[in-house]
C-alpha cells in the first residue's frame, strides 16, 4: 500500500470487516507518528502519549462511520487525538481544577523524561511551552510543529480562526519572554 492512501480508501477499508486490519495498519503508518508527537506535546510523557494514542485509535475505529469527509481525514484524526489528550489531562486534575493548573506537573514530567542531554535551549523552549494555557499551547503546537494553516487548526479545535491567531500571537510572545527571562 502506498503512503498516499486517500481518505475514502481508508474509510472504505476501515468500514469493511475483511480489510479493517489492513486499513488500520495503513492509517497508523501514514498518521501514527504525527499523531503521537501531537499528543505528546499536549500530555508530555511518553507513556501517557502512548496511552492516549491507543485511546485515539480505538475511538477512530469505533467512529469511522461518523467521518463524513467534509474535511481531510488528518483533520478529523487530529481532532480526535486532541480531544483524547485533553480528556487525559482532565482526568489528572482535581475537582474544580483547570487543566491549565497542570503546568508544574507537566514540567516535572518533562524534566524527568528529558533525554535531550546538552540541549538546554530545547529544554528551555519546552518549559516555556508548558507555561502556556492549554488552548494557546495547542494552537502554537499545531501551527509551529505541524505547520497547519489556521483554517485546518480551526477545524481541529472548533475555535474561530481569529481566536487561533490571537492565541498563537500571545503564545509566541509568552515563549519569547520566558526564554529571554530564563536564559540570562
Amino acid at each position: 500500500m502506498t503512503n498516499k492512501t486517500d481518505d475514502s480508501a481508508f474509510r472504505q477499508m476501515l468500514l469493511d470487516p475483511s480489510r479493517r486490519d489492513e486499513g488500520f495498519r495503513a492509517l497508523l503508518e501514514q498518521y501514527g507518528r504525527r499523531l503521537y508527537w501531537h499528543i505528546r506535546r499536549i500530555v508530555v510523557g511518553h507513556d501517557d502519549a502512548e496511552d492516549v494514542l491507543q485511546e485515539t485509535c480505538i475511538k477512530v475505529l469505533n467512529r469511522i462511520d461518523s467521518f463524513k469527509g467534509d474535511s481531510p481525514l488528518a483533520t478529523w484524526l487530529y481532532r480526535v487525538a486532541t480531544n483524547e489528550a485533553l480528556m487525559h489531562l482532565r482526568r489528572q486534575t482535581h475537582l474544580f481544577q483547570s487543566i491549565d493548573a497542570l503546568g508544574e506537573t507537566l514540567t516535572a514530567k518533562l524534566q524527568a523524561e528529558t533525554t535531550i542531554e546538552g540541549h538546554e535551549a530545547e529544554v528551555l523552549f519546552q518549559q516555556a511551552l508548558l507555561t502556556l494555557p492549554t488552548q494557546q499551547r495547542i494552537a502554537f503546537n499545531l501551527r509551529y510543529y505541524d505547520e497547519l494553516s489556521y483554517d485546518e487548526i480551526a477545524r481541529i479545535t472548533g475555535k474561530p480562526v481569529g481566536t487561533l491567531k490571537t492565541n498563537y500571537h500571545y503564545a509566541t510572545q509568552k515563549v519569547k519572554d520566558y526564554i529571554k527571562e530564563h536564559s540570562l
